[in-house]
């Protein structure tokens, strides 16, 4: 349970998780070429974890945080490249698990989702206002 007070909570905290979801995605992809000595040191994917959390009132409100940021278990491709500054002594190094394609997918929809709530946000704002114009 979270002090939400009132709808602009909700749409500040799914913001700020769609955000944190732009940053894993940015994080990955600029990491998606790089390679290492070992399958230990190869960069993995990482991918944010929401969770729930309702009001501490019951105003019937919730929202989605993000709990944790998670790495993807995913094994990093062995490449034979010996001329690599970082090939083993057998001339292997092991390239990021990313998926890039798969980047560039939760990327639009981290956007869209941004977007969405936004819109909502700056919808519910200007509803409010004429509300209040109505009445003088």
């Amino acid at each position: 349970m979270t002090d939400i007070r009132n709808v602009f909570d909700v749409g500040a905290r799914a913001m700020a998780a769609q955000m944190v979801r732009m940053n894993t995605v940015a994080s990955n992809l600029a990491n998606a070429s790089t390679v290492a000595t070992t399958p230990e040191d190869a960069f993995r994917a990482l991918r944010p974890v929401f969770e729930t959390e309702y009001a501490k009132a019951n105003s019937g409100l919730s929202t989605a945080t993000v709990e944790s940021v998670v790495m993807l278990d995913r094994q990093p491709e062995k490449q034979f490249r010996p001329d690599h500054p970082s090939a083993d002594a057998e001339g292997f190094v092991y390239a990021a698990a990313v998926n890039t394609e798969e980047e560039m997918v939760e990327m639009v929809e981290a956007s869209r989702q941004y977007q969405n709530t936004l819109e909502t946000m700056t919808t519910l704002r200007a509803l409010m206002a004429r509300t209040l114009q109505m009445g003088q």
